[in-house]
């Protein structure tokens, strides 16, 4: 029996080995994410407060503390906000993507905060221990927005793209190494009707399961949902649609479900930091923001937030549904261009 499991075992470990593809993508993909990780969190570490500044001179002219003592505070990001976007900055504050906007203009000295955020709570209080010149307190208006009204969002778009990659991507390479695919390319079965079938099942079961676990969550934690549920279906439907596509286009050609595994972990991770699943990218290097505008979970979670917090409409939001649409028929027609039934 010994001998037979050692057979094996020396059998998996060759056939891994000789797979350079799969060898050279375990060693580079922690290499990258470590890469990453230390441009996105580089200096002293990420900052543990999110403040907005309103203040007079340039928006991108340097925040000088002279303005007021608040602005040495270590562990706080502090970043210009425009005098013109001080509507949406207090919005801004109410859905907890910052948390204390400062206005230091001459004659307006004040600041928000939302009662229901503890970062807003802390950041408050250490404002007031150093309150000279004193700001004026105020508090966002209208309905107060909890944490986990704003990351349930990001919770169910990253449950949607692992399914969709690894749902799409890892099957397809699986069907092709045990050659499944290579028997279903004798039948009349076109290559574009196979990969819409796929696509189509899974777009369906995705979303039947997201709308059970939404139904189930928002009976047992009331979060708020203040747009058309017609609207966040819509939007649910197209976003799942191009996240699946993204994964034809990685199991169009891939044969090995190991380099399968390391490149939708490759895309998956960065959409993780980048798209705003957990924190807002508000206050980012505005290049890191850009970047964060590549992926569709990016404006997935953009539209499902402005339809379930702010009431957007469909005209509201239409600049991420063309970007879903569009993302969705280019996935789409590469992942068909590049498709190949077996392994060459």
């Amino acid at each position: 029996m010994m001998k037979r499991i050692w057979a094996l075992f020396q059998a998996r470990n060759l056939e891994f080995l000789r797979d350079r593809s799969t060898l050279a993508w375990n060693l580079l993909l922690p290499f990258l994410l470590v890469f990453g990780l230390a441009v996105l969190f580089s200096g002293d570490g990420r900052p543990l407060f999110k403040a907005g500044v309103i203040a007079a001179g340039a928006v991108d002219a340097p925040l000088d503390q002279q303005l007021h003592p608040f602005l040495a505070t270590r562990h706080v990001e502090f970043y210009r906000v425009p005098d013109s976007a001080l509507g949406s900055a207090i919005q801004k504050v109410g859905r907890h993507q910052v948390d204390m906007l400062l206005d230091l203009r001459p004659g307006q000295m004040q600041y928000w905060v939302n009662e229901a955020s503890t970062n807003g709570y802390f950041l408050q209080q250490l404002l007031q221990a150093d309150n000279n010149p004193p700001l004026q307190a105020s508090s966002v208006e209208g309905e107060q927005i909890r944490y986990v009204d704003w990351v349930v969002p990001g919770i169910l778009g990253m449950n949607i793209m692992f399914s969709c990659l690894f749902g799409v991507g890892y099957v397809i390479v699986r069907y092709r190494k045990s050659g499944y695919l290579k028997r279903l390319n004798a039948t009349p079965i076109s290559a574009t009707e196979f990969l819409l079938a796929q696509m189509l099942s899974r777009l369906v079961l995705v979303v039947f399961f997201t709308v059970i676990v939404f139904a189930g969550c928002h009976l047992l934690l009331h979060f708020v949902v203040e747009g058309s549920y017609l609207n966040l279906l819509i939007v649910l439907v197209l976003g799942t649609f191009a996240l699946i596509a993204l994964g034809l286009v990685v199991a169009a050609r891939v044969k090995s479900e190991e380099l399968a595994g390391g490149l939708l972990n490759l895309l998956t991770w960065p959409m993780l930091l980048l798209s705003g699943v957990w924190f807002s990218m508000e206050g980012s290097p505005a290049w890191l923001q850009w970047v964060s505008q590549l992926s569709p979970l990016t404006h997935l979670l953009e539209a499902m937030r402005a339809i379930m917090l702010d009431g957007a409409g469909l005209a509201d939001i239409w600049a991420n549904l063309a970007v879903l649409g569009g993302m969705s028929v280019l996935f789409l027609l590469l992942g068909a261009w590049l498709f190949q039934w077996t392994e060459r």
